[in-house]
Parts: structure tokens; sequence; C-alpha cells
């Protein structure tokens, strides 16, 4: 059975490690994430994007395949099942509607007083349905910045009012990570990240998190990271890997070849990653 966020990321505040969180894009990413996870013992949120549920046909179909895969694996560790940055509050409900057990309503582009009242409106919904909600405050640059702009990170204020007035379970502060590769050196802001975690009370989440070194994320899971969000680090690892294939063996043409190719090379990405979220854990 899928579950919300609530339990597994206030036990990873308490403590002190991050729980990963991994997009998916297909069925294999999903069942080579969700087997790791499972030989690991570790918990994980499963993100996915509005563009990648439509490319796997919608909400619902992407719903119907995690439930499937999880059943179907034998599954035991937590596992919830996420919408990442929700742009509006329609879309959310829809994905709460099909069964997810997570959703992130993204209103940072907003004006503060808007951001609370689109964010407030999710959570009055998801709330109703035992579903959690995480928003973000300031901006988390994108594939076309490469670096965070220092005027769009959070400010403490702001988040303290997000979370008062909405009830949100999780925060996205923009803090210096950017969404894809990094072009130059993410510059995160710790000791804002370490007075927001204090002054909220929430798991704090840090969108990016691939390409930024291990210490660095150590120090934000320190400062009050409860949760990482990676995608761009396994897709490059898959694909890396997948093109050493396909150049090796030029007249293989299965699909499912192709895919599985990438399979041993992500697990290891994946792998290591939730070594290094859980490498700072209390005993």
């Amino acid at each position: 059975m899928l579950i919300n966020s609530k339990k597994m990321l206030e036990d990873a505040k308490e403590n002190h490690y991050a729980v990963p969180h991994f997009n998916i894009n297909n069925l294999e990413w999903t069942r080579f994430i969700l087997e790791e996870c499972e030989k690991e013992k570790s918990p994980v949120i499963l993100g996915v994007s509005e563009g990648a549920s439509q490319y796997m046909g919608g909400l619902q179909v992407v719903s119907a395949m995690v439930k499937s895969l999880h059943d179907a694996l034998s599954i035991t560790v937590p596992v919830c099942l996420h919408l990442d940055h929700g742009s509006c509050v329609a879309t959310c409900k829809e994905a709460i509607d099909s069964g997810f057990t997570s959703v992130m309503i993204d209103a940072s582009k907003y004006t503060l007083d808007e951001n609370i009242a689109i964010t407030r409106e999710v959570v009055d919904y998801a709330h109703g349905k035992g579903v959690t909600v995480e928003a973000e405050i300031g901006h988390i640059g994108g594939e076309e910045d490469g670096i965070a702009d220092e005027l769009a990170y959070a400010k403490v204020e702001d988040a303290c009012m997000l979370a008062n007035e909405t009830g949100i379970d999780t925060l996205a502060p923009a803090l210096g990570s950017v969404h894809g590769p990094y072009k130059g050196e993410p510059k995160l802001d710790f000791e804002k990240m370490e007075e927001i975690s204090e002054k909220t009370n929430l798991p704090l989440v840090l969108h990016g998190g691939s390409g930024i070194d291990d210490e660095k994320i150590k120090k934000a899971i320190h400062a009050g990271i409860c949760k990482l969000n990676i995608n761009t680090e396994l897709q490059m690892e898959w694909a890396k890997a997948v093109r050493t294939f396909l150049k090796e063996e030029e007249n293989v043409y299965d699909p499912r070849k192709i895919i599985k190719a990438g399979e041993e090379q992500m697990k290891k990405a994946i792998s290591e990653k939730i070594h290094l979220l859980a490498s700072n854990q209390k005993a």
C-alpha cells in the first residue's frame, strides 16, 4: 500500500537523515527504483512531474502502474507517490483523485498572498483525503538557468508565513539549488536553511539534488533538509550506460534490451544516494 510522506519525513527530521525522492519517467524507471530501494531497505518518494505523467499516459495511468508494480514486486519499504511541481489546484486535485498520496503545489511564481491562497486550497482538499502537501517559496531555477539567482532565494519571514497560514506538511525553500545540470558551483544558503527549519518546524525539501557534492548534501541535512529530489543524475547515468551499450552492440534493436542496458548503472547511483542520505542517521 502506498502511503503519504508525513511519517517518513517526520522520522527523517527527528533522526537527521533524508528520504530520497527519485523521479520516475516510465515503467522500467519505476521498477529499477523500487527494486533498489527494497534491496537497500530504504523508504522512497516516487516523484512524477506533469510532463512525465503526460508522457506515461496521464495521472491515473501512472498511479495504476505504480500500485501494480508495488504489489507485483512485493515491496515492503514505505513508498509515497508524489506529484512534483503541480502547477495549479486542478492538477493537484486530479492527482489526489487518481491515487497519489502526496502533491506539491508550486505557486512560487505568484505573489506571497496568492501563493498562500492557492496552497491553502490544495491543503484543504488534500488533508481531507489523507494526502500530504509540499509547497515552494522563492524560485528554484531550471535547466535554462544552471545557477541560482540569489535575488530569488526564499525569505525567512515569507517561509514562516506560508507555513503558518496554509498548514502544509513540507516546504521547499529556494536557497541556491537548481533543476538540471549546474553551471558553476551551487551556492546553498545553509544559515537561512537552518533558520527556516527551526522557525517553521517543518521537514524541508531540497530540489535539484543532482550535481550537489556529498559534503554540501550532508550539511544541508544537518540544516533541516529531510527530502532530496533527484532526477537528472539518474537520467545521465542511465543514458551514459545505454550509449556505451549501443556503441558496442550496433545490431541490437529490441527496446527492452536497450532500456535494460542502463539498469545496473542507474541502480548503482540509486544505492549511492541512499547511503549518502542515511549517513548521518542516528543509531
